[in-house]
């Protein structure tokens, strides 16, 4: 296992593990909007509660959810051994320098933009993760079956306005994230070429970087009408 020390110890694999395991969250991401995405369908929550209930019971995504929580930890220690290393490396900042002509805000902050989406996720999981398999959550009955009805604790969450701005700041926060972060994991990897680099840096510009993070926005604001009698 002398390739694990050695890829964790260099600074090249460091960012090989850190592109990988934000890959594929950002995958993640296309799922987890497509399923909640039928919080949109007005039926009181019914295609949100099977959609919850198949995704707790499956075992393949139970599976790969635990791939998903680790990927969680090993990025965010990964962008940190990085930030602490790049620290060491230049324990002095140079007299002058004009960082925003050479690259976007985004890249020069992706460590504030990682430390509050990890603060949001935390939060997030303990609102609805932890409370749909530790709380207690009322039951909803579809067509005689029981189903755990998170909608209810979506909806109760989400009447918030605290909540719902915390959530929609953190998909800013997402996007800008993104913005950078797509791209340069392929960059990371070595995958860059002059025909399929501008489509990586279409598709993590502007379906990354904003059609998720909105369509993840627009959900706590609809739900937060809703219940409010506003729409």
């Amino acid at each position: 296992m002398a390739w694990v020390t050695q890829t964790l110890s260099s600074s090249l694999g460091r960012k090989v593990i850190m592109s990988l395991t934000g890959l594929f969250l950002s995958s993640f991401l296309i799922v987890h909007m497509a399923g909640n995405l039928q919080l949109f369908k007005g039926d009181n929550g019914r295609a949100f509660n099977e959609y919850t209930y198949f995704m707790t019971h499956n075992p393949v995504i139970i599976t790969v959810s635990y791939l998903l929580y680790t990927s969680i930890l090993v990025h965010a220690l990964m962008a940190w051994v990085l930030t602490r290393h790049n620290q060491a490396s230049r324990p002095v900042k140079y007299a002058y320098s004009r960082p925003e002509a050479n690259s976007p805000w985004s890249s020069r902050n992706m460590g504030i933009l990682g430390t509050i989406l990890l603060l949001f996720i935390i939060i997030h999981m303990r609102t609805f993760w932890y409370e749909m398999h530790f709380g207690s959550v009322p039951m909803a009955e579809y067509d005689g079956k029981q189903y755990k009805d998170l909608y209810a604790v979506v909806k109760e969450a989400f009447s918030q306005w605290w909540y719902v701005l915390l959530y929609v700041l953190s998909m800013v926060a997402i996007g800008y994230h993104l913005a950078h972060g797509f791209q340069s994991g392929f960059q990371s990897l070595g995958i860059r070429h002059t025909k399929y680099t501008p489509v990586i840096e279409f598709v993590g510009r502007y379906f990354f970087a904003l059609i998720i993070p909105a369509a993840f926005a627009a959900m706590p604001i609809y739900v937060f009408l809703q219940v409010h009698g506003i729409i």
